[in-house]
């Protein structure tokens, strides 16, 4: 007869109560650190991500972000499946998507100091700190839109974790089985937000190799589901990347040559900012490149000397610190410029680039001041306080968009992209002057930013320099020759001119380009409106509120075309959702007022006209219309 197992002992309850209390401790830490991203709004390409994303308004656009590869700017749709139940829960609120982030960070270092301490790697607590609090990371959580790097690491850490433990076989075969489909599991949803962790499998394959010292087949034929799924994402989001994000032209026609001094530099760039974070900047200046400059070659070079020099010392100081380097370049590989990425437009480094990949060096370093700093914890406390400091002084720059780019050119004065960018803030501001100064120093550093031009000739025509502005859009147009909003802005600059038949032309040219965009729609209905196309105007009319069911002045104007061609009730149903979209508006109360009165709906257009009038007085159209109806309603055959 079998002895039963002795029951292990619960560990010392002060111990359990140590560890929740530093849990709640660092959490706190992380969250006050950020306070001042917390304050922010959203900044630069948010619009696309959250406040401008249909897709986040209803039940089909949850469909399409996973059904249709183009329904989002990026196809990660864990990430846009976390922002439309964001705006469920608190609309367009800065502070949920913000605090959400912080958490997500948190919870990713949580879980890599879990890895870590699965791995036995010393000091795998000081390792979670530091890239809890470390300043290059502010990029990726204090962003809204780079809720990609911060979610994908929750689910790349999570499935290493689960992996790690079905490799140890610690449980019964059902729960390594379990174990193993849920690691799976994690790495596709990694996958979902951000396909940078593709390099999972790779990066399981070289602890293997770093715990053995070798790596039999046994140990890749479990990890080939992940390497398809990686590479098959991974070819999705380079396609999407280069067609429907834009990341190819003359920016990106860079040589073999040109990639690998790239490659290089941006090793020697991402190591050397997780040691020394000065001047982070959102936009780094761009790197001339050069090929015969030898000093050039010596990036790669001595990145390549490096992992010789860590290869041929392996037996002496151990393979930790070539596995740490090899994590370190491996994870960076989609970001070291041998695949096409929009940023390199206009910079071929960012902070946010190197987020995940940051966490090699910073385990190789916290090992080695594990070692090195005596007595433990106090030494080591000193450097993730310091950069707590540091990273509550850069997360103060996300503030707001206007923030940004002051902070932006600031620290990197040449950033054609910053001026650009500037510049529409200050035009939504109402500094037109100050945006047109921005635009024409973009144009200065980068004459053939198609979008600066596109920009420059909105502010010069609400300036009232039409014709400059046509100028500008045609400069736009003829850099970009797929540029729909140029197209667009050309043909309300040409309608404003009366040149009608030449605006329609840009109408046509524009939607054909882009048929979603609303905006277009209305001022080519406006146009064909005037030139009395009254059956085309209400076609167009009608995709403008369709496709911006918000928009109260697509709907007077499609009212007032139907109310044109006696279509009464469906123009009086167009003013009234008007009204009630924007109840201060008075020209729609004006204009169901007049709908009404052709009804015979005398009463009702009276109270019309008289708010109408009350909410803008200098109104001698309406008061006409006031005292005719006030007539009718007097006369006595009524």
């Amino acid at each position: 007869m079998r002895r039963p197992a002795a029951k292990s002992k619960p560990g010392p309850p002060t111990r359990t109560w140590r560890a929740v209390c530093l849990g709640a401790l660092f959490v706190a830490l992380v969250f006050v650190v950020y306070v001042p991203a917390l304050r922010g709004g959203f900044t630069w390409d948010d619009d696309a991500y959250v406040t401008n994303n249909l897709t986040l308004r209803s039940a089909g656009g949850l469909a399409r972000m996973w059904g249709q590869l183009t329904a989002t700017p990026q196809y990660y749709p864990l990430v846009f499946t976390s922002f439309w139940l964001e705006y469920h829960l608190w609309g367009l609120n800065p502070l949920g998507y913000h605090i959400v982030n912080v958490l997500l960070h948190t919870l990713a270092a949580m879980l890599l100091w879990r890895v870590l301490v699965r791995l036995q790697v010393p000091g795998a607590w000081l390792a979670a700190a530091i890239f809890a609090l470390h300043p290059v990371a502010v990029e990726s959580v204090a962003w809204v839109t780079e809720r990609k790097n911060v979610l994908s690491a929750v689910f790349y850490f999570a499935a290493a974790l689960a992996y790690l433990r079905w490799q140890d076989r610690e449980t019964t075969a059902r729960g390594a089985n379990a174990l193993y489909l849920l690691s799976l599991v994690l790495f596709i949803c990694a996958l979902f937000s951000k396909t940078v962790t593709a390099s999972l499998p790779a990066a399981l394959l070289l602890m293997i190799w770093w715990k053995r010292g070798r790596v039999a087949g046994r140990d890749v034929w479990p990890l080939a589901p992940f390497f398809v799924a990686g590479a098959a994402l991974a070819l999705v989001t380079s396609w999407l990347e280069r067609t429907h994000v834009g990341a190819s032209g003359p920016d990106w026609a860079l040589s073999v040559l040109d990639r690998c001094l790239i490659a290089g530099r941006a090793l020697w760039f991402y190591a050397g900012k997780l040691v020394w974070p000065a001047n982070l900047t959102f936009i780094y200046p761009r790197w001339h490149l050069d090929p015969g400059v030898w000093w050039q070659w010596l990036f790669p070079l001595t990145a390549a000397a490096v992992v010789t020099l860590l290869w041929s010392l392996r037996e002496r100081i151990g393979r930790g610190p070539l596995v740490a380097v090899l994590f370190f370049a491996g994870t960076l590989v989609p970001a070291l410029g041998f695949a096409n990425v929009y940023p390199m437009r206009y910079s071929f480094v960012a902070d946010h680039f190197q987020y995940l990949a940051s966490a090699g060096l910073i385990a190789l370093a916290a090992a080695g001041l594990t070692r090195i700093v005596r007595p433990m914890p106090f030494g080591a406390l000193v450097l993730p306080l310091l950069l707590a400091v540091l990273t509550w002084k850069q997360s103060a720059i996300y503030a707001d968009t206007k923030t940004l780019w002051q902070d932006t050119l600031a620290k990197n004065p040449a950033s054609w992209m910053a001026h650009n960018n500037l510049g529409t803030v200050l035009e939504s501001d109402g500094d037109i002057e100050g945006a047109t100064s921005h635009y024409e120093e973009a144009i200065r550093l980068k004459p053939d930013h198609a979008e600066a031009h596109n920009n420059l000739g909105n502010a010069i025509y609400k300036k009232g320099r039409t014709e400059d502005a046509i100028r500008e859009y045609r400069e736009a147009i003829r850099l970009k020759p797929g540029y729909a909003t140029a197209y667009s802005n050309l043909g309300t600059a040409l309608g404003a001119r009366g040149r009608d038949d030449e605006a329609l032309e840009q109408f046509r040219a524009s939607i054909h380009l882009n048929p979603s965009d609303g905006l277009t729609h209305y001022n080519f209905g406006i146009v064909l409106f005037k030139t009395h196309r009254t059956d085309d105007a209400i076609s167009e009319l009608q995709q403008a509120v369709r496709l911006l069911p918000d928009y109260a002045s697509a709907r007077i104007n499609l009212g007032i075309a139907l109310g044109s061609s006696g279509r009464l009730d469906e123009a009086i149903a167009q003013f009234q959702e008007a009204v009630r979209l924007k109840p201060d508006f008075p020209q729609a109360r004006g204009d169901l007022g007049t709908a009404l009165l052709a009804k015979g709906q005398v009463d009702e257009a009276i109270h019309q006209f008289r708010e109408a009038i009350r909410l803008n007085p200098d109104q001698p159209g309406v008061r006409n219309n006031l005292s005719r109806a006030l007539e009718l309603k007097e006369s006595p055959g009524r």
